[in-house]
């Protein structure tokens, strides 16, 4: 599945204005109002003739030829506010998931919190965070020291997202092989930066573990959408039409999932 939108960029392709003022240090951060807001940018210089925008996690990145003038970069990028704005606010919106490593901290899974909590001396559990809407708990053994270093908690929550990921992600992808009548493909989890998934010829299907942070509903999409391609390796109309022809809802889903980064 291609990426969705972890990085955002586009070039502007603007005349080479005269330098008529200083010459712009790299590497330094600057402030420009756009649009009646105040945006903070990263100043590169590299070998290019244009400038180029860069909007991602990390703000907005500014390349700029060898010995441009700060006037330069401002006029152009006051020509772009419209986009430097939108793009900069879309990215405000996402919600990404950061993983503390505290024994306090919530972990998602399928959308719900969990937390490490202590349930005797000595031992402690994966319990699902109480929620006003709800009073059940699901729980996970873990045997554990009663104090834990941070790399002991990220080996034993990772372990257990793992374990989680292979449970589910085979669930669902039995019950959507099943739905479109090929076999079932082989599963790996993936750590990939910028997919939530891939599948290739020889049938191996690549889910990115994160994925088990997700509601149920994302993880399906995702999982209908790569095993479509095993009968339509691509993204034709014949492709979406196959992915609907399993999961009627894609569209608004994908645009959630899109949303999430």
């Amino acid at each position: 599945m291609p990426p969705l939108d972890e990085k955002e960029s586009m070039t502007a392709n603007l005349l080479q204005l005269p330098s008529k003022d200083r010459v712009v240090p790299a590497g330094k951060t600057y402030r420009v109002s756009l649009n009646g807001k105040e945006v903070v940018y990263t100043l590169k210089r590299c070998r290019r003739r244009t400038i180029g925008m860069k909007i991602d996690s990390d703000g907005l990145t500014v390349s700029i030829p060898p010995r441009e003038s700060l006037h330069w970069v401002e006029s152009a990028l006051r020509d772009k506010a419209d986009w430097v704005v939108k793009k900069l606010a879309e990215w405000a919106n996402k919600k990404t998931i950061r993983l503390v490593w505290e024994e306090a901290a919530v972990f998602p899974l399928l959308g719900e919190p969990w937390q490490l909590t202590t349930t005797a001396p000595g031992v402690m559990q994966m319990t699902r965070a109480r929620m006003k809407t709800r009073t059940e708990e699901q729980q996970l053994a873990l045997p554990l020291p009663s104090v834990l270093t941070m790399s002991q908690i990220e080996e034993i929550v990772m372990a257990w997202y793992h374990q989680q990921a292979l449970a589910c992600f085979s669930e669902r992808i039995t019950l959507y092989a099943n739905k479109l009548g090929v076999p079932q493909p082989q599963l790996r989890l993936s750590r990939a930066r910028t997919q939530w998934g891939s599948c290739n010829a020889r049938g191996i299907v690549r889910l990115n573990w994160r994925l088990i942070q997700m509601p149920l509903p994302l993880v399906d999409y995702v999982v209908a959408h790569e095993l479509s391609h095993l009968i339509e390796m691509n993204h034709s109309p014949a492709f979406w039409q196959t992915v609907a022809s399993i999961y009627p809802d894609y569209l608004a889903v994908r645009k959630e999932l899109q949303k999430l980064g």
